[in-house]
This record gives C-alpha cells, sequence and structure tokens, in this order.
C-alpha cells in the first residue's frame, strides 16, 4: 500500500532510471568513488555549482568529464593558469572590418556543463570575472547582458597540497559552490582493480565510448522535479539549528550563511531522489551538511593549529542538535 501512494505522489522513476545510467556508464571507467558520484549527480540535479578538491592522479578530472560526457548539452574545458585573463574566459569584443562594427565573441564560459581544471591557478582578476555568471546566470560586458542557457553547471578542481603558484579562493566565491566533493585515495583492494583493469583495457581512447544518457532538456525537468520533493517543517527547523549553531560554535571563526541553509536543503532533496524516495529525511539532511559547509566555515586560528578540520567541527555541531522524529 505504502509503495502505491509513493508512485502517485511523484513518479521518480525517469530520474532513478537516468542515475543508474549515468552510474553504470562511469563504473566502466572509475573505480569506486560512489559517494563522491552520488554528490556530483547530487550537485547537477540540485541545479548548483561543484567545487571537486584531491591530490594529483586521484581521477577528480576525468570524473568531472565523464558526468559531462554522460549528459548530451555543450560542454566546455577550462585549464586556469596563472597569466589567465577574464576575457580568455567571458569573451571579448573584435572589430569586423565588414560590418565596421565591433562584435562579440563568445568565451568558453557558454556552454551548459562547464570543467574549470585548477581553478586556483588564476589570479584574483580571473576569479572575480566568475561571480556573476555563476551567481546569476548572465554576464554583463560593454554594458550588454548574456543570459546563460539553460542547463548551467560549472564543475572546478583543485589541488590541496601544491600552494605555489596558486590563489586561495575567496570566501564569497567559495559560497557559490554548492558542494565541496573531497576525492580520496582509493583503497588496497580498489588500487589493485585499477592497476588490473588498465593492464586488461584493449582501447586507451575510453572517453569516447561513452554515450549520453540525459539530454539538457531531460536535465531541465529532473531538477524541477527534485524542487517540488517534500520536506517536512520539522525538518527546515532542523537545518536552520543546524546552521544558527556554526555561527555560533566557538572552534569557528566563519559560520555558515542562509545561502548554506538553502544548499542543505536543496541537495538533501536531490540525494532523497537518487534514492528513489520523493520525501526528505534527517538522513539527507546529515549527508548533505558536511559537504555543504566544509569550504564554507572558517576554524578559529588555535583550531587549525590543533589540526582539527571543517569535517570534525560539522560532524560535532551535527551530534549536538537532536534528530527530528
Amino acid at each position: 500500500m505504502e509503495d502505491e501512494i509513493f508512485e502517485q505522489r511523484t513518479d521518480l522513476s525517469k530520474l532513478k532510471n537516468a542515475v543508474e545510467q549515468i552510474k553504470a556508464t562511469l563504473a566502466k571507467i572509475i573505480v569506486g568513488q560512489q559517494d563522491s558520484i552520488d554528490l556530483l549527480i547530487a550537485g547537477i540535479l540540485a541545479d548548483g555549482h561543484i567545487l571537486i578538491e584531491g591530490v594529483p592522479g586521484v581521477a577528480k578530472t576525468l570524473t568531472a568529464k565523464l558526468i559531462a560526457k554522460s549528459i548530451d548539452a555543450k560542454y566546455s574545458r577550462i585549464q586556469f593558469t596563472p597569466d589567465l585573463m577574464p576575457s580568455d574566459i567571458l569573451g571579448t569584443s573584435v572589430f569586423n572590418p565588414k560590418t565596421t562594427d565591433f562584435e562579440f565573441k563568445h568565451g568558453p564560459i557558454f556552454g551548459n556543463i562547464i570543467l574549470i581544471d585548477e581553478i586556483n591557478r588564476a589570479p584574483a582578476k580571473t576569479q572575480s570575472a566568475l561571480f556573476e555568471v555563476m551567481e546569476e546566470r548572465q554576464l554583463t560586458i560593454d554594458g550588454q547582458t548574456y543570459k546563460m542557457d539553460e542547463p548551467f553547471t560549472v564543475l572546478a578542481t583543485q589541488n590541496p597540497v601544491e600552494h605555489e603558484g596558486t590563489y586561495r579562493l575567496p570566501e564569497a566565491q567559495l559560497d557559490r559552490f554548492i558542494f565541496k566533493v573531497e576525492v580520496k585515495y582509493p583503497s588496497l583492494d580498489e588500487e589493485i582493480a585499477i592497476i588490473t583493469r588498465q593492464h586488461g583495457q584493449k582501447t586507451t581512447d575510453q572517453l569516447n565510448e561513452i554515450q549520453p544518457v540525459l539530454s539538457a532538456a531531460d536535465i531541465i525537468s529532473l531538477r524541477q522535479i527534485v524542487a517540488g520533493l517534500h520536506v517536512e517543517d520539522k525538518i527546515l527547523v532542523y537545518v536552520a539549528k543546524i546552521i544558527h549553531e556554526s555561527r555560533n560554535n566557538k572552534s569557528l571563526f566563519l559560520g555558515g550563511s542562509p545561502r548554506a541553509s538553502l544548499a542543505i536543503v536543496n541537495a538533501a532533496k536531490a540525494l532523497a531522489a537518487i534514492k528513489g524516495r520523493d520525501f526528505v529525511t534527517p538522513d539527507d539532511i546529515i549527508q548533505a551538511t558536511v559537504p555543504v559547509l566544509r569550504h564554507r566555515i572558517m576554524l578559529t586560528p588555535d583550531k587549525e593549529m590543533e589540526g582539527t578540520t571543517p569535517d570534525d567541527v560539522v560532524a560535532q555541531i551535527i551530534q549536538k542538535i537532536e534528530v527530528p522524529r
């Protein structure tokens, strides 16, 4: 009886099938990383931008590329470097001798899925070029406003260990990413599987074997389904208490903003939908809270000296707040 009621409220079969297909496609090339892949898919379904952090060689860029290739939409890849200028990303006005007028040439940011590799390599001037486009889905150049086509999602990677020649992302820019996904080293069994699979690979061009699962229109419709999922008032109060505690926690210099509250709710809806549910549970909130908050909060200097991580503090905050029943 419950299944019948569940089925009548919101039909998630298309979304569930699409997610399973994307995961199956990625599993052909990527070993493990199930949590990271779930968050990447959830971030896209929640209409958010995603920051992916990990040491070199853990397939950050490859995973983002595969996600992009599984969606039949305009894909751009931008490699950030210290000499990159804002016009290299946004585009520039070029004089056309035939019309004796200037024409705007669109930069690589004009697309649906944008992969920015090593985002912390570019200086502040170039970073600031992303502010308007990431938040408002539009660009203003020479007094002219250009709307971005929907869907519009930025997947950005960064390396947490090599700081020479990098520029720390400002808090205002970090706040525009729904998630910071941390890609860890594989386990021993996963490492063996990676080596074995690569050794037995007959072709080196695996990316071309990936076929799109969803269209741009599919993503837009799935986002509407996710946005309409049911969230009880007590769950919303639970989120507000978590964020409020982050602002009053003695271990933190900077807590979560209202944008963080909204991000947790939107992300939890997407995670619930991936699991085949049309309602959000406290477990979905807990799963979403760490990747939503880890890049938005700042530790006090003494906690940083002690080696405490943002994840540790978020876990303590979650333990402190009573879970709604």
